[in-house]
């Protein structure tokens, strides 16, 4: 288990009010909850070392700590005609006043099918390199879907909905031919302006070949069995 760093967790609330900062499941749920630092801090945790793939062409490999985002859906209890669940940030323009130039519109927004969430590689994380996150990694609890392209795993989430309809997406709204729903990580699926067939290994020189689901293919390619996956990019 992972023991709060009170330290972290303070240096986190210097750059926004983190202490009053609340996660809130609704929707298709049977149970519709509101989890707070303390509630989140609760849970027990562990290490998770997974490969992280940019959509960019660069990669590493992140040793995260948390836990499944299937714990708190199941507290929340989805509903039989839930089939999607939709992620919002945290977004206050005081506190990020730069966003409003970055080239998307905030909050930043994402969204998984019901059962990609529920999978057990689909990771709640609060902390990484043995530290509780920092702002910049998406404090104070992220997604980690390691599978997918980077911008899938939302950072400093404040709201899950589930629904029954396929949610909003920031990338996919800014550019939708550019970037799908799925976003899963394909070496035979270029991004439109650049090669996904290799990667380069951060510290690394020379390039590597890009495994197809970023090499969980053994764990989640039986989601994706009957589409087409250059149509569901």
């Amino acid at each position: 288990e992972f023991s709060t760093d009170k330290a972290a967790v303070a240096s986190a609330a210097s750059h926004w009010n983190i202490t009053s900062w609340s996660l809130e499941i609704t929707g298709l749920v049977e149970n519709p909850i509101t989890l707070n630092l303390d509630d989140i801090n609760a849970i027990n945790t562990t290490e998770s070392i997974y490969r992280f793939r940019c959509v960019e062409g660069w990669s590493m490999v992140v040793p995260w700590i948390g836990f499944p985002l299937s714990k708190l859906l199941l507290k929340a209890k989805p509903l039989e005609k839930a089939k999607f669940v939709a992620f919002e940030s945290y977004y206050n323009p005081q506190d990020m006043p730069d966003a409003l130039s970055s080239g998307i519109s905030f909050p930043y927004v994402e969204g998984l099918r019901l059962d990609e969430a529920m999978h057990p590689l689909t990771l709640m994380a609060t902390g990484i390199y043995n530290k509780k996150l920092t702002n910049q990694n998406g404090a104070p609890i992220r997604l980690v879907v390691p599978w997918k392209y980077g911008f899938k795993s939302s950072k400093s989430i404040v709201k899950i909905v589930l629904t029954d309809q396929v949610p909003p997406t920031t990338w996919n709204l800014s550019n939708p031919k550019e970037y799908g729903f799925y976003s899963n990580v394909n070496p035979e699926v270029d991004h439109p302006r650049w090669s996904q067939a290799q990667e380069r290994r951060l510290g690394e020189h020379s390039l590597r070949p890009t495994l197809p689901f970023n090499g969980y293919a053994n764990e989640v390619a039986d989601l994706y069995k009957d589409m087409d996956l250059r149509k569901y990019f």
